[in-house]
């Protein structure tokens, strides 16, 4: 990425793992994760089932959308995870989105709280991409009903194992560079990430090495009087919807404040069999100077960072026997595996970049 000649790119692949496409990983898609057809918006889980324990649980999330928006009626529950759960059905005449928080840590109780902020401020600072239309929130019990938007998911996995059409993947930078231009009024949003915080805490785990530590503290250094950036903060292809009047950008839970280039280093981490689009986010970067190229990388390596930590635990888990509900465990430890890996190569590359960039200051 430091030089046009030594940009940060996807590296290549294991000789040893092959694939139907040269240069390419096997294409691991459990039976449980089929496709969805490109004129559906979201996969349906099923519909509301509210017997037994989760039942009750259930019934409980639609009673506090209920509360705070009596109109809404569910039809189907969307997605269910341990932490929140999505369902969708009407308010009044119109599509509605419900999302409800089941997990009330600290952290996600905060996490929640703040989307709820963010999509109460676009009520009065409208961002130049389309977002969901806010119709109740309660951030006391975390519960957020939006408009449902219509359109495809861009992509399911956030992850994805092809590269993405082209015309989608111009759509997606076009809206997220466009946010990345939004300056919002001061104090409406704040920063999500202490910098320096995050990496002490990186390296006292041994996710970063003495030298990494002491590489990106003199790039932040060099950074201090530069400007921040509002960024979407979760910038994945499964948290845009492409319909026809453009992008929409959803799950707003970490937006804010950051170093220049976060959405877009975010991007770059996860379109690993992408590279033409990864060789035009870093250079992107680069054309924009020193202070906008050393941005990315700061922010590149604590994204890949914390993509090895989030898999690394998930391997863990898997080994361990307890894959994700109704995966073949062999075919997702597999696929973790070969993800694993290409995270610790692009963190070796961009590594390389920013001992490079600290070389010319």
């Amino acid at each position: 990425m430091y030089s046009a000649s030594s940009s940060v790119s996807a590296p290549p692949r294991p000789s040893h793992v092959s694939g139907t496409d040269a240069g390419l990983r096997p294409r691991l898609i459990p039976a449980a994760r089929r496709p969805v057809p490109a004129g559906t918006s979201h996969p349906l889980s099923g519909r509301l089932d509210l017997t037994g324990p989760q039942g009750a649980q259930l019934r409980t999330a639609i009673a506090s959308v209920q509360r705070i928006c009596p109109e809404f009626t569910p039809v189907q529950m969307l997605r269910r995870s341990s932490r929140s759960v999505l369902l969708v059905g009407t308010s009044g005449r119109s599509p509605a989105v419900a999302k409800v928080l089941l997990d009330h840590s600290p952290a996600w109780v905060e996490r929640f709280q703040h989307e709820i902020a963010a999509y109460r401020a676009f009520v009065r600072h409208r961002p130049p991409a389309r977002v969901p239309r806010l119709i109740a929130a309660d951030p006391e019990s975390c519960t957020l009903v939006l408009e449902r938007m219509p359109g495809r998911v861009a992509a399911q996995r956030r992850h994805p194992t092809e590269a993405p059409p082209r015309g989608d993947v111009r759509a997606v930078l076009s809206a997220f560079s466009r946010i990345n231009l939004w300056r919002p009024p001061s104090g409406v949003f704040d920063a999500p990430i202490d910098y320096p915080a995050r990496i002490s805490r990186y390296h006292e785990l041994g996710l970063l090495t003495d030298r990494d530590m002491g590489d990106l503290q003199k790039l932040l250094h060099g950074l201090a009087h530069v400007q921040g950036q509002f960024n979407h903060g979760d910038a994945l292809l499964s948290n845009v919807l492409l319909s026809p009047a453009g992008p929409v950008l959803v799950d707003w839970e970490h937006a804010g404040w950051y170093l220049p280039g976060y959405d877009l280093a975010t991007l770059w981490s996860i379109l690993g069999d992408d590279p033409a689009t990864r060789r035009q986010i870093s250079q992107s970067a680069q054309a924009a100077g020193p202070a906008a190229r050393d941005s990315f990388l700061v922010n590149l390596m604590l994204v890949l960072t914390r993509e090895i930590r989030t898999y690394e635990t998930a391997v863990q888990r898997t080994m361990r026997g307890t894959p994700p509900a109704a995966a073949n465990a062999a075919e997702i430890g597999e696929e973790q595996r070969l993800l694993l890996r290409r995270l610790h190569d692009d963190c070796g590359l961009a590594r390389r970049a920013v001992r490079a960039a600290v070389g010319t200051r």
